[in-house]
């Protein structure tokens, strides 16, 4: 009878916290595709004059109970200045994972984002020392495009820093943190992320051993 209740109380916890998330996209003018579900209350800030859209099928989980590692935060989908976009495609799937974005981060369809993912297009602040706390002059903080293609699986805590392109279909493994570009169809792991082995063969998906 408890777990019935749980099961009960959970999905009305969804289904409400995904009715309260289509109204926060719709206040703050993010087109957002079919059949979003969310699990928990996402954090959706959209700078003013920036860009956010998110394709069909998005599964946003923010709930402790959403993921069985459990997860540090709420997913949080963020621009940082009035040029910034952010575009999600298609069924993607997010657990606790974050996305800032002062220039461009654009993600793919069929991603796969892991519990407590960090992805950024930006430094956050300068490199040089002077002022830095509070200085966030465009001109002094580096940004740099950061694409993750179709049909990527970005494993547990890893963070993807600015500049970098995963290629369509590879796989990041937990932990890792992405400084670079990874080819397509690859597994990739290690700090920073290195190419460990393929991913397929003459184009059958047949795991390299």
């Amino acid at each position: 009878m408890v777990i019935l209740f749980i099961r009960i109380k959970r999905k009305l916890v969804r289904m409400a916290a995904t009715a309260i998330t289509k109204l926060l996209l719709k206040e703050y003018g993010i087109p957002c595709g079919k059949e979003l579900i969310a699990v928990g209350m996402p954090v959706i800030e959209k700078h003013a004059g920036s860009s956010i859209t998110i394709g069909d099928n998005a599964v946003l989980c923010s709930a402790d109970y959403s993921n069985p590692l459990g997860i540090n935060h709420r997913c949080v989908i963020r621009t940082l200045a009035p040029s910034a976009a952010i575009e999600i495609g298609n069924d993607v799937g997010m657990s606790g994972a974050s996305i800032c974005a002062a220039f461009h981060v654009k993600i793919g369809n069929d991603v796969m984002l892991g519990v407590n993912v960090h992805i950024c297009d930006t430094d956050f602040h300068p490199l040089k020392p002077e002022n830095r706390r509070y200085n966030d002059s465009a001109e002094d903080v580096g940004v740099a495009r950061t694409v993750i293609e179709d049909n990527v699986w970005i494993g547990a805590n890893v963070m993807v820093l600015k500049g970098v392109t995963i290629g369509k279909n590879s796989v990041i493994g937990a932990g890792s943190i992405v400084t670079g570009n990874i080819p397509a169809n690859v597994i990739a792991a290690g700090i920073p992320a290195r190419t460990i082995k393929p991913l397929v063969r003459d184009g059958s998906y047949e795991q390299i051993s």
